[in-house]
């Protein structure tokens, strides 16, 4: 057997490999994205008579997965139920919105844990957990951004999980790049992804994130774990939103509501009435509820319709599709004769939510209507309800659950709204 050095070209933003550059992806159209990778290629003589073991579906035995559960609950409903033996997990999000902090409160729930942190000294996270009120005898720390004797430790210590703080700023003495360039990113990803199955020792990578809120590296990283979590938020609110993009365990697009307060993160039962805590009845502001996996939660919906001085209106949004505001903005101005092109607008999702489901849609030309009137619906009023081209609303999916938690907080969702021109009838009266 023999080892030779070859030269591909990876793609940082899809991940596909390629044998010559070139200044398009062929494969997802970004620009400027292949960067040059070295590897070690093995080539050894074909063996003859080896014989592949095959099944029929009916005949493989499906065992029973023994999910870990944390204790923190809604941790365990992103992740599926709990986290599952032997599986690999990756968690990004902005610096400072709370993954350390979250993660070491996961690893104080665990029988034995190992987390290693390239980033900070074992003093500084031993102060991270006292300050949490975190005693941290299960937990084994190690500092340094070298990782091939840790499977080493890992055989020695048995711990039930182990964390790497973080992925970009760790490296592999068998390649010859800096920690957090695409060859270290890549390689530590493969080596952590066969670790996890082979010790069966779960393992969670946190990641960092681009300025567009994309996870660093390249996209292959993403493919190559079993979950993948965001941690959404403003900086200076306490609402923390824990996001499932993929799970090879459970739902995608579960979301976990977490509090940031002194002694860490909380959860939050009721989501809702965190949302909705300061809701006042205002023109410019209503009440929808959004479907965020399996949970129905009512969000307020901000809007400010405002004169522009300017030629060109100005359109900004927080939280909701920027393209979506702009079309409905059009189809409000086509059916409602409102003239919005001298307007700007200007749309918040109250707490740090980013919402992409349809059944927003409704709210959101609510919200326009009432500050372009400046005239409140009422402090009682949900709107729920995709808008179509044509300014029809159109049904969602769920729609009884939705009016359950509606109910369940004192409000009630507005019926009988077939088109836009419809809202403007019904703030008239």
């Amino acid at each position: 057997m023999s080892k030779k050095s070859s030269t591909i070209w990876l793609c940082e933003q899809c991940g596909n490999e390629f044998s010559t550059w070139a200044g398009k992806c062929p494969a997802c159209g970004e620009w400027n994205t292949l960067k040059e990778l070295k590897v070690l290629s093995t080539q050894s003589s074909v063996r003859r008579g080896e014989v592949v073991e095959s099944k029929k579906m009916a005949e493989v035995e499906i065992g029973k997965v023994d999910r870990t559960k944390t204790g923190i609950g809604e941790f365990d409903r992103v992740m599926g139920g709990g986290i599952v033996p032997g599986s690999i997990t990756l968690l990004g999000g902005e610096p400072g919105i709370g993954k350390s902090t979250l993660i070491l409160q996961v690893a104080s729930k665990m029988k034995r844990a190992l987390y290693l942190s390239a980033e900070e000294s074992m003093a500084q996270i031993t102060m991270r957990a006292k300050r949490l009120g975190l005693n941290g005898d299960n937990i084994t720390l190690t500092s340094g951004p070298e990782i091939s004797g840790l499977d080493r430790e890992i055989e020695k210590l048995d711990p039930n999980l182990v964390i790497i703080d973080s992925i970009q700023t760790v490296y592999h003495t068998m390649y010859d790049a800096t920690p957090g360039s695409i060859v270290q990113v890549r390689e530590c990803g493969i080596y952590f992804q066969q670790l996890a199955k082979k010790t069966g020792r779960s393992i969670i990578l946190i990641g960092h994130v681009t300025k567009e809120g994309n996870l660093a590296g390249p996209r292959i990283l993403e493919h190559l774990v079993d979950t993948v979590l965001y941690m959404e938020g403003e900086k200076f609110s306490e609402a923390r939103i824990l996001r499932d993009i993929k799970n090879r365990f459970g739902p995608t697009n579960e979301v976990g509501i977490f509090s940031m307060q002194e002694k860490g993160l909380f959860e939050v039962k009721n989501p809702s009435e965190l949302f909705l805590s300061e809701k006042t009845d205002s023109p410019g502001s209503v009440i929808t509820v959004a479907l965020e996996g399996t949970r129905p939660i009512l969000i307020e919906v901000q809007a400010l319709v405002a004169p522009t001085h300017f030629g060109y209106p100005k359109r900004t949004s927080s939280g909701f599709d920027l393209n979506r505001l702009n079309l409905l903005a059009a189809v409000i101005s086509k059916k409602t004769l409102f003239d919005l092109s001298n307007h700007d607008i200007y749309l918040n999702i109250v707490g740090g939510m980013r919402i992409n489901e349809p059944a927003v849609d409704l709210a959101v030309c609510a919200a326009i209507i009432s500050s372009y009137k400046n005239k409140s619906f009422g402090p009682n009023s949900v709107f729920v309800g995709e808008v179509g081209l044509l300014g029809e609303v159109r049904k969602v999916i769920r729609q009884s659950d939705r009016e359950k938690e509606a109910k369940n907080l004192g409000y009630k969702i507005v019926e009988n709204i077939k088109d836009v021109g419809a809202l403007v009838e019904k703030l008239s009266k």
